[in-house]
C-alpha cells in the first residue's frame, strides 16, 4: 500500500540552473513541470520513461532560448515524501546571431520600393550579435512578412526561412527570403447579402478608385469597422475577392499568363503601362514559344476584385420601458426604429413618452454616419410639461450633427461632440403670473470627455462635459447665451466601496427683460441633484411657479460602501442653488444616506435625505423595467 502511494506522488523537483538568466530558467521549469504533471498514477517502468523525457525537455527547453550544447544531468532519488528529481544545468555558451540575409524577390524588388525594403532590413528585431530564442525568431519572421503583406502586396509569402546553428561555434546564421507576389491594385467591388439595403451605402464607406487604388490591409479593416458601426449591418466582411466563379485567383492568373486574351478580364486585369489605353491588356511573357508563362507571384501588379459581405440588421425595432421615481410618478416609454425608409439608406427614430409631469412624442431622421464618424439628423419634436407650476407646450425642428469616438490606441477615453441647431415655438403659462408666447431660435455646441471603467456602473474614472449655446427670439432680436459645465468624479476604495464628487455650474446672459426658452435657464432640485428637496423646485420665483434662473452651482459628495458586488448603502452631502446671480444664492444643502443597487442597466438608488432649507425628511427612488 505505502509503495503504491509513494508511485501516486509527484515527485519533488529541485533544478541548478547553472547561470543561465531567469526567463530561460522559467521556460525550462514550465517544461518540466508539464512532465511532473504525467508522472503521477504510472507505474515504474513508466515512471522511467517520464524521467527521461524530462532531461529531454529540458534540453529543447534550452535550444529554443539559444543553449544548443548544454550538458544536462537528471538524478533520481527518495526522501521522506517521496521520489525527488535533482536536475543539474551546464549550459555552455548562448548561440548569438552572427550573420542576417535577408532576401526580397517580386515586385517589392523593384527600384521604387527600395526605401521600403531598406526600412524593413533595418527594423529587422534579431540582427547580428543579438542572443538568438526561438520565440524572438518566429516573431522577427512574423513582422517580416507582415510589414511586407500589410501595403501593396496581398499575396507575399516567406520562400525559405533558415536558422543554421553552428552548435560548437555558439553561433546562428539566419537566412529569410520573401516572396511579395505582384503589387496589388482593387478592382470591381462585389457586394453580397444585400437585400434592402441599397448598395450606395457601401460604397458611401469602401471608398477607392477601381483599377487606381493600390491594396492595404487598414483601409480594408478600417471599411468594415466603419459599416459595422452602423445601425444598417449586423455584421460586414471586406476583403479581396480570392476567387473568380470557381477558379482561385492563382488559377485565374496562371490562365491570364499562359496566352494571349486568357483569363476572365471581368474579374480581374492587369494594369496598362504608362501612356497605353486603359483597355489594352499586359503581362508578363517570355519570348521562347512553349515556355510556361508567369504564374500569379511572378507578376509584376494584378487587378483583384474587392468583395465585401454583408448581414444587414433587423429592419424595425420596437422598445417599451416602464419606470418610476419620486420626481416624476410613473412613466412608460416607447420607441420605434427602422433603418431604411422609402428605399433611402437612413434611420428613422421616433417614440413617445408619457410621465404625471411630462409628455414628449419626436420624430428624427438619421443619415448614415460618414467615414469620419459624423452623424446627421433632423427631427420634430412635440412637448408638453407642468413643473413646479410652470406649464409649457413647445413645438420644435431642428437638426444635429454628433459624432463619438476613442482615444488612441487601449484608451477608455471617449470623446462626444454635438452641434444642435432648433427652432422652436413655446406657449408658456406661469400659474399666477404671465401668459406668453415664444418663438426662437437656438445654437448648442456640447464637448463630452468620458474616462470610466464601466459606462453604466462606474468605480473609477471621470466625466467632463463643457455646454456653449446662443439664441435670441424670433420676433425680435434679443440675443442671450449659456454656458454651462459639469463634471463628476469617482474614486475607488478598497475592493468593493468608492467615493464620489460631482458638480454642475452654469450661467446665461441676456437683457433685462428678454424672454429665453426654458431649456436655456437652471432650476434644480430633486433626485438627481440636491436630494431632499422637491424636484426643480429650486429658481426663481414669479408667482406661484418656481421658473429657470440665470445662474447654477451644484455640487455633492457621497460615499458608497457594498456588502456585495451588487447591494451597498451610500452617505452623501448635496448642496446648491439657482438664482439670478451667484451672490444672490442661499445654498440648500442635504444630508442623507440610501440603498445602491447595481444593475446591468445602472444603478438603482433609493435615499432618504434632510433638507436643511424645507426642514424635512425626503423620500427619492427611481427604477426602471425595459422590454
Amino acid at each position: 500500500m505505502g509503495a503504491v502511494q509513494a508511485q501516486q506522488t509527484r515527485p519533488e523537483v529541485t533544478i541548478d540552473p547553472g547561470g543561465v538568466p531567469p526567463a530561460v530558467l522559467q521556460a525550462v521549469t514550465k517544461a518540466v513541470d508539464h512532465i511532473i504533471s504525467l508522472s503521477q498514477d504510472q507505474d515504474g517502468g513508466e515512471v522511467d520513461r517520464l524521467r527521461r523525457r524530462a532531461r529531454d525537455v529540458t534540453i529543447t527547453a534550452l535550444a529554443t532560448e539559444g543553449y544548443f550544447s548544454p550538458d544536462v544531468t537528471l538524478q533520481a532519488g527518495t526522501d521522506i515524501g517521496g521520489e525527488t528529481w535533482d536536475i543539474t544545468i551546464r549550459p555552455g555558451e548562448r548561440s548569438v546571431i552572427s550573420s542576417v540575409d535577408l532576401g526580397f524577390a517580386g515586385a517589392i524588388s523593384h527600384d521604387r520600393y527600395s526605401e521600403r525594403v531598406e526600412r524593413m532590413r533595418t527594423a529587422w528585431s534579431l540582427p547580428v550579435g543579438a542572443d538568438f530564442r526561438s520565440e524572438q525568431w518566429e516573431t522577427a519572421k512574423r513582422d517580416l512578412i507582415g510589414s511586407v503583406s500589410e501595403e501593396d502586396f496581398a499575396f507575399a509569402r516567406i520562400d525559405k526561412s533558415e536558422a543554421r546553428v553552428d552548435a560548437d561555434a555558439a553561433r546562428v546564421d539566419l537566412t529569410v527570403h520573401v516572396a511579395s507576389g505582384p503589387e496589388v491594385i482593387l478592382g470591381e467591388l462585389q457586394t453580397e447579402g444585400l437585400r434592402r439595403v441599397p448598395s450606395r451605402l457601401v460604397r458611401r464607406y469602401v471608398t477607392y478608385e477601381e483599377g487606381q487604388t493600390r491594396y492595404n490591409r487598414r483601409d480594408m479593416i478600417r471599411w468594415q469597422q466603419d459599416m459595422q458601426s452602423t445601425s444598417f449591418f449586423s455584421s460586414a466582411d471586406v476583403a479581396l475577392a480570392r476567387a473568380s466563379g470557381r477558379r482561385t485567383i492563382q488559377q485565374v492568373a496562371d490562365q491570364m499568363a499562359e496566352g494571349e486574351g486568357a483569363g476572365d478580364l471581368d474579374a480581374m486585369r492587369t494594369p496598362p503601362e504608362a501612356g497605353q489605353p486603359r483597355d489594352t491588356q499586359t503581362e508578363s511573357s517570355v519570348d521562347e514559344p512553349g515556355e510556361r508563362r508567369a504564374g500569379l507571384m511572378d507578376m509584376d501588379s494584378i487587378v483583384v476584385p474587392v468583395r465585401t459581405t454583408v448581414v444587414e440588421a433587423p429592419a424595425r425595432r420596437v422598445g417599451v420601458s416602464i419606470g418610476a421615481d419620486t420626481d416624476v410618478g410613473v412613466g412608460f416609454e416607447t420607441s420605434y426604429r427602422q433603418n431604411v425608409v422609402l428605399g433611402q439608406p437612413v434611420e428613422l427614430q421616433s417614440g413617445l413618452g408619457l410621465d404625471l409631469k411630462r409628455q414628449i412624442a419626436f420624430a428624427d431622421i438619421y443619415l448614415p454616419p460618414s467615414p469620419e464618424g459624423y452623424r446627421d439628423s433632423v427631427g420634430v419634436r412635440a412637448e408638453h410639461y407642468d413643473i413646479s407650476g410652470q406649464d409649457l407646450q413647445r413645438v420644435a425642428f431642428g437638426g444635429t450633427r454628433s459624432r463619438t469616438r476613442h482615444g488612441a490606441g487601449d484608451s477608455r477615453v471617449e470623446y462626444e461632440t454635438r452641434t444642435s441647431a432648433l427652432l422652436a415655438y413655446d406657449k408658456v403659462n406661469i400659474s399666477g403670473g404671465d401668459k406668453y408666447t415664444l418663438p426662437s431660435v437656438n445654437l448648442t455646441q456640447q464637448w463630452l470627455r468620458r474616462d470610466v471603467d464601466n459606462r453604466y456602473n462606474p468605480r473609477s474614472g471621470n466625466l467632463i462635459e463643457l455646454v456653449a449655446g446662443v439664441g435670441t427670439s424670433v420676433r425680435e432680436f434679443n440675443p442671450y447665451t449659456r454656458l454651462y459645465a459639469r463634471g463628476q468624479q469617482w474614486w475607488p476604495i478598497g475592493e468593493r466601496d468608492l467615493i464620489t464628487v460631482r458638480g454642475e455650474v452654469g450661467k446665461v446672459w441676456s437683457r433685462d427683460g428678454a424672454r429665453v426658452p426654458d431649456d436655456f435657464r437652471f432650476r434644480t432640485g430633486g433626485a438627481r441633484t440636491i436630494r431632499g428637496y422637491r424636484y426643480l423646485r429650486l429658481g426663481l420665483e414669479e408667482g406661484d411657479a418656481t421658473v429657470g434662473a440665470p445662474t447654477l452651482a451644484v455640487g455633492s459628495v457621497e460615499y458608497q460602501h457594498f456588502f456585495t458586488d451588487m447591494l451597498g448603502v451610500g452617505v452623501f452631502v448635496d448642496a446648491g442653488d439657482a438664482a439670478a446671480s451667484f451672490r444672490d444664492m442661499d445654498i440648500a444643502w442635504s444630508v442623507g444616506s440610501g440603498l445602491r443597487v447595481r444593475t446591468p442597466a445602472g444603478p438603482i438608488f433609493v435615499d432618504l435625505a434632510w433638507a436643511d432649507r424645507d426642514k424635512r425628511l425626503r423620500l427619492s427612488f427611481s427604477l426602471g423595467l425595459a422590454f
